[in-house]
């Protein structure tokens, strides 16, 4: 695997982190207060700079920045062992995002999130956000690969507020969220559920939307 596709992966993951948390920042700094009106911040700006970061970093690394996302590329493709540099690179990149969110933000570089998130309510969400983000990686670009970078973002933002969890889907974000001690942040003790939560999430979309797709290429050979 190239250098050029890690650095880009790491680069897309951290620039994914700066999103997420900078906009949280701000979005908690103007609400006054409200948390609807920060989560709508925060939201927007997460699907609108996933849209972006896809469009850029597609044609170099598949603009994964996820480690799950990569698990599952590579199982499917009968290369398990290729994801694991883009792993490392995505949990290299992350943490570094947060920090440079702090930096723009003028607040310590390094933090511990005390925003506790657990119960099985919010776990349950974590399944049901990577499932569908699962689904959405692996059918659109089959189908409509043109509108990949659109689906992708559009469905980050959706997920934001129809799951409890308000989406991680992410275990490299989840780990790196840790760190900040700001509207997006999630206690460290909590982290391993939600890991746990997004592995058995991916785990069911890969293999209920493999069996789709699957289905799909039957039809068409007869």
């Amino acid at each position: 695997m190239s250098a050029r596709v890690l650095a880009a992966e790491a680069l897309g993951t951290g620039m994914l982190l700066a999103v997420v948390v900078g906009s949280g920042v701000m979005a908690e700094t103007l609400a006054g207060g409200n948390v609807a009106i920060a989560l709508l911040a925060n939201s927007l700006a997460t699907a609108l700079g996933l849209f972006v970061l896809v469009l850029v970093f597609a044609p170099i690394s598949g603009a994964h920045f996820n480690p799950v996302v990569s698990a599952v590329d590579a199982w499917r493709a009968g290369t398990p062992r290729a994801a694991l540099p883009r792993i490392l690179a995505q949990l290299v990149g992350a943490p570094l995002g947060v920090v440079l969110a702090h930096a723009m933000f003028a607040l310590p570089l390094m933090q511990t999130s005390t925003h506790a998130r657990a119960g099985a309510g919010l776990w349950l969400g974590e399944i049901v956000a990577t499932a569908g983000l699962l689904g959405v990686v692996l059918v659109v670009p089959r189908h409509r690969p043109d509108a990949t970078a659109l689906a992708v973002g559009a469905y980050v933002g959706s997920a934001y507020w129809f799951t409890s969890s308000t989406s991680f889907a992410n275990p490299a974000v989840t780990l790196a969220r840790t760190l900040t001690d700001t509207f997006t942040g999630i206690l460290p003790a909590d982290a391993p559920a939600f890991v746990a939560a997004q592995l058995l999430g991916a785990a069911i979309g890969a293999g209920f939307f493999g069996w789709l797709l699957a289905d799909g290429r039957a039809k068409e050979s007869t």
